[in-house]
């Protein structure tokens, strides 16, 4: 039988382990909600793009969700307009609209005579619309379709190899197109659009502003 003074002993020690485990496990999730969390603390600062823009999120694009805490975008590679292999990496330092569209996507091309108003309005150094055509057969019919219906503003970026959607359908934001991410300067998602919207409307000038920090 053990003597009184072993067993305060014992209890002592226990709580010295326990309480040990507790600073080392707060220690790990501090550190996880600097360094991990459920972003990857990756976008920290774009936190209060997010903030600026939601109140805007209204009207014609009133759909769109805004995320207070923002992540990295996904990481995609897609042919640009001079037909070479581009990563979203390679288009940081200003506020993208990546919209995704196909030819087979009556919605998809409703909406890009807006889109290309857009591109007209605000597009420059700090903004450009990101149209990335989905088609994956017949590479001649987007472009052709896009002058033919005078969509003359946008680039043409393009996936014909498919290697774009898969990524974009796992991460879980794209389960139809057209899709829209609202991107920040620093490659994090603000905001995602899940159907089509009037993108040269007032109510999506103003978010765009606000995205930009403009007025």
């Amino acid at each position: 039988m053990s003597s009184p003074r072993l067993a305060s002993s014992r209890k002592a020690r226990l709580a010295l382990v326990a309480g040990g485990l507790v600073a080392v496990l707060g220690l790990g999730a501090a550190l996880y909600g600097v360094a991990g969390g459920s972003n990857g603390g990756a976008c920290p600062l774009s936190a209060a793009t997010a903030a600026r823009v939601a109140p805007f999120a209204r009207g014609e694009v009133a759909a769109l969700q805004v995320d207070p805490r923002p992540k990295p975008a996904p990481a995609i590679t897609f042919t640009g307009p001079d037909g070479q292999l581009r990563t979203l990496a390679d288009l940081k330092g200003r506020t993208l609209l990546l919209n995704l569209w196909a030819t087979w996507c009556a919605p998809c091309k409703a909406e890009m005579p807006a889109l290309d108003r857009l591109q007209g309005a605000l597009g420059g150094q700090d903004f450009e619309v990101v149209a990335l055509n989905l088609d994956t057969r017949n590479p001649d019919r987007p472009p052709r379709w896009m002058t033919e219906n005078g969509i003359a503003r946008l680039a043409y970026y393009s996936d014909p190899a498919g290697r774009a959607l898969p990524v974009l359908q796992q991460g879980g934001d794209v389960v139809g197109l057209p899709t829209t991410f609202l991107i920040d300067p620093a490659g994090c998602e603000i905001g995602v659009m899940k159907g089509p919207a009037e993108w040269a409307s007032e109510d999506a000038l103003k978010l765009v502003r606000a995205a930009l920090g403009q007025g």
